[in-house]
């Protein structure tokens, strides 16, 4: 399993990001996943789409978006084929329940953790991308707001996370500057005192996993 999760945007060392790959994208391009951010204007949304484009294609990659809402109600093995032709998906920030929700509508959920499980590709990303590998999400909604899921697709929020990781990740955690840093703070506060296992990054860090290392 390959993961390069980051506090905010690429991080301070993106080419940690890049050795994961270790070859070529197999179609040279990269899926882009913006779904956290479907709770926002139309405008906003693709603003921010277009901002990931030209920070990766700054790496040296050729950024798609993988929009997910385009396999709601398909089944896993869609989902899989879709995601399989990539060799890394970015992740964006956002809302980490309107994520979880994406993931779970399109059936990328389970398409992410077996092609992971199976090392096909790098699950990469920032904030919300890795907020929502934890076993549990209970503890984000004093920072992510649970109705905005409603908001942009009808639907109760859940609070399952994907599991992909034995422990929480809290972001931007001593980061000034950044809007959220005070109350993901307490969010960690929280976690220590309730002896949830977690980690926290500021921004510039990222947890990078390959393999068992």
């Amino acid at each position: 399993m390959r993961l390069y999760l980051s506090s905010f945007r690429s991080g301070d060392q993106p080419e940690q990001m890049l050795a994961l790959l270790g070859r070529p994208a197999r179609s040279g391009e990269v899926a882009v996943i913006a779904n956290a951010i479907d709770d926002r204007p139309e405008p906003e949304r693709r603003t921010a789409v277009e901002r990931e484009f030209r920070a990766l294609a700054e790496l040296g990659l050729r950024p798609v978006e993988l929009d997910l809402r385009m396999l709601f109600g398909c089944s896993p093995a869609q989902a899989t084929a879709a995601l399989a032709e990539f060799s890394l998906v970015w992740v964006r920030g956002g809302n980490v329940f309107v994520l979880r929700q994406a993931l779970a509508l399109s059936g990328a959920d389970q398409a992410l953790i077996k092609l992971l499980q199976e090392d096909a590709l790098v699950y990469a990303g920032y904030s919300a991308a890795a907020c929502v590998l934890a076993p549990d999400l209970h503890g984000l909604e004093h920072c992510d707001d649970p109705s905005a899921v409603q908001k942009a697709y009808a639907e109760q929020a859940r609070y399952d996370g994907l599991a992909l990781l034995d422990y929480a990740v809290v972001p931007h955690v001593h980061s000034p500057g950044h809007p959220e840093t005070k109350v993901l703070g307490e969010v960690a506060d929280r976690y220590r005192a309730d002896g949830i296992p977690h980690r926290t990054l500021r921004d510039g860090q990222a947890i990078v996993i390959n393999g068992a290392s």
